[in-house]
């Protein structure tokens, strides 16, 4: 099986990023019309960060993203080590300091990668 083309996994990458940098609003309303939690936001950022390296390595990713990239998932990572439930509710989007820094921190890499602007992902849920 071949690996995905490069672009489309930036693209995957970029998508995540959107979702985490959105206003607190535009989450709740994603999230309410693909009828997902919460976490779907951090799940799809992980799964798109786990291709920054070779993002980078091809050249379609700038290594100053990456130090920004680590740091949000050293953020949901902690979200996720947080032994209350409250930090994973819609509430939280709006109030919770992580979802904060994560926030403005994908705010960061999408203008410096000069992917500010994109529509929220359609997603494809599968139950």
């Amino acid at each position: 099986m071949n690996a995905p083309d490069p672009a489309w996994r930036r693209r995957l990458l970029m998508e995540a990023l959107t979702m985490v940098a959105a206003s607190a609003p535009a989450q709740t309303a994603w999230l309410k019309k693909y009828d997902v939690l919460t976490d779907e936001i951090a799940l799809d950022f992980d799964h798109g960060f786990s291709m920054a390296e070779h993002l980078v390595e091809e050249g379609l990713l700038s290594l100053d993203s990456l130090p920004d990239l680590q740091l949000i998932d050293s953020i949901f990572d902690e979200m996720t080590r947080d032994e209350s439930s409250d930090r994973w509710t819609i509430a939280a989007l709006i109030d919770d300091a992580g979802w904060g820094q994560a926030r403005e921190l994908a705010q960061q890499v999408l203008a410096r990668e000069r992917a500010d602007g994109m529509p929220p992902p359609d997603i494809c849920v599968i139950r």
